[in-house]
């Protein structure tokens, strides 16, 4: 891998610029980060740019993380801001979420009644980088497809308001990421939860890191869910993950379909719950 992992499509510049533009708008934001991997998954300058406003953390795809791991990060985050965690899949988690969001505006009504003028409906900016639930968590919100979704990083390029209600509007924004990953595990943990394109980074590199992981952290769910009868040498373990589900080119093990396989399971939760980062 080179020095710097570099990702920063033209729209994603101009939408900070946006996003700088509109934090004076609204009354509080809603930042996302994927459950899996939060550090990872934090804009760093998004974080900045928006600090001054109250802020409800909310951890995204609960439902493919290590549900203990998930705790040990709420515990960490609400030492400083109020922090949920939701299955965007669960209508009870989203309801919670916007009763959550809903009271970062009771201060400013009350001072607004008490000037005698009308309360304003409370604003909210969801921020996130790409792929981390945003898009999908407006429509639960809305109960339409207000955003449109895609699995797919960067897949929202423009910003939208959304009326909730006569009380709460939502302001999204696309998925941003950092021009530039100088931590090279943050960005591999990216790639790994799918924020990033996995091409910007070589797929072998990326398959021992999952081998690694799952050694290291889910054996036996690991062992059990491709039949693996020994894992002393990565390159086996591929080989026998091969052998087992028939991905051979001329009778031999295709490594790149392999690896390919093995990615996109562990991304989409298929062989564990599973957590990159502690607290």
């Amino acid at each position: 891998m080179g020095k710097d992992i570099h990702w920063f499509p033209g729209h994603m510049k101009k939408a900070l610029i946006q996003i700088q533009e509109r934090v004076k708008l609204v009354d509080c934001v809603i930042e996302l980060l994927d459950a899996r991997s939060p550090l990872s998954s934090r804009n760093e300058f998004l974080y900045k740019i928006t600090e001054n406003k109250d802020r409800l953390i909310v951890l995204t795809k609960t439902d493919l993380a290590d549900p203990t791991i998930t705790e040990l990060w709420i515990e960490y985050f609400k030492k400083d801001n109020l922090v949920i965690s939701v299955d965007l899949n669960n209508n009870k988690d989203v309801k919670k979420l916007i009763d959550i969001a809903s009271k970062s505006g009771i201060k400013k009504r009350e001072k607004e009644l008490k000037k005698g003028i009308k309360p304003q409906p409370i604003r909210a900016m969801i921020v996130g980088i790409p792929n981390v639930g945003k898009s999908t968590l407006i429509n639960k919100i809305a109960k339409r497809s207000a955003a449109s979704v895609a699995n797919t990083p960067g897949h929202t390029k423009s910003q939208q308001w959304i009326k909730v209600s006569n009380q709460f509007e939502l302001l999204d924004t696309p998925g941003i990421l950092p021009s530039n990953y100088e931590n090279k595990e943050h960005a591999i943990n990216l790639a790994l939860i799918g924020s990033i394109n996995e091409n910007i980074l070589p797929n072998d590199e990326l398959a021992m890191k999952v081998i690694d992981y799952l050694k290291a952290n889910h054996k036996e769910q690991f062992v059990q869910k491709y039949n693996l009868n020994n894992l002393d040498d990565n390159y086996q373990i591929i080989n026998q993950i091969g052998l087992r589900r028939g991905l051979l080119n001329k009778g031999i093990v295709d490594v790149s379909k392999v690896e390919t396989l093995l990615l996109n399971e562990f991304k989409k939760g298929i062989i564990c719950r599973f957590t990159l980062e502690r607290p």
